[in-house]
């Protein structure tokens, strides 16, 4: 794909990546809602003076998520003010990183690029190409953002189901305490001329 416009760096420690999941099942008193991040997303956005050519891609090191970080779990309110002990929180990382999952051995990173953007009512929306495990899905993304002479910042947050980026939910006991198909992406992403 041609990149056009000015290049801005993602700046990974002004930038975060929180994702947001639910219990769910007949034992899911006996699990938690999870809050997790990423301080690590590196990156470049392209922006040229017409918004819709806009273009990026990021990298998402997986091996560096962060499970219930508890100044995270509080911004999240009353479904998240349960403490996790950590011993759940390195079970859920290591459960998040198995083969089973995202095989984090194998595929270190997920990586995001822009495909068309177009106006939406509260900004742009993104054709996102999202790359998990090796295998690309498509999902469009509602992205608020500014630019300022050397600086972009975007956020914005939706709504996607584990199982449309191909994979599979947690799952124990039968389904009987499970992680939710659906899932909360929230970003807020600093990036500034190259």
């Amino acid at each position: 794909m041609r990149r056009e416009g000015r290049p801005y760096a993602v700046v990974a420690d002004e930038s975060l990546l929180t994702i947001l999941v639910f219990r769910g099942g007949a034992l899911a008193k006996a699990g938690h809602n999870h809050v997790i991040a990423s301080h690590s997303i590196t990156g470049t956005a392209w922006v040229p003076q017409d918004p819709e050519r806009a273009s990026f891609e990021i990298h998402v090191p997986v091996d560096d998520f962060t499970i219930d970080e508890p100044e995270l779990r509080a911004l999240e309110g009353a479904e998240f003010s349960a403490d996790v002990p950590d011993s759940a929180r390195a079970g859920t990382k290591k459960n998040m990183l198995s083969e089973a999952m995202l095989d984090g051995a194998q595929f270190p990173e997920v990586v995001l690029r822009s495909g068309h953007m177009e106006r939406g009512s509260e900004g742009m929306l993104a054709e996102v190409s999202v790359t998990i495990r090796g295998q690309t899905r498509t999902v469009t993304v509602p992205v608020q953002y500014q630019v300022r002479e050397n600086e972009v910042r975007a956020q914005g947050q939706v709504a996607l189901r584990q199982t449309d980026l191909g994979l599979t939910p947690f799952s124990l006991l039968g389904g009987a305490l499970r992680v939710e198909d659906e899932m909360t992406v929230k970003f807020s992403v600093v990036a500034r001329a190259e």
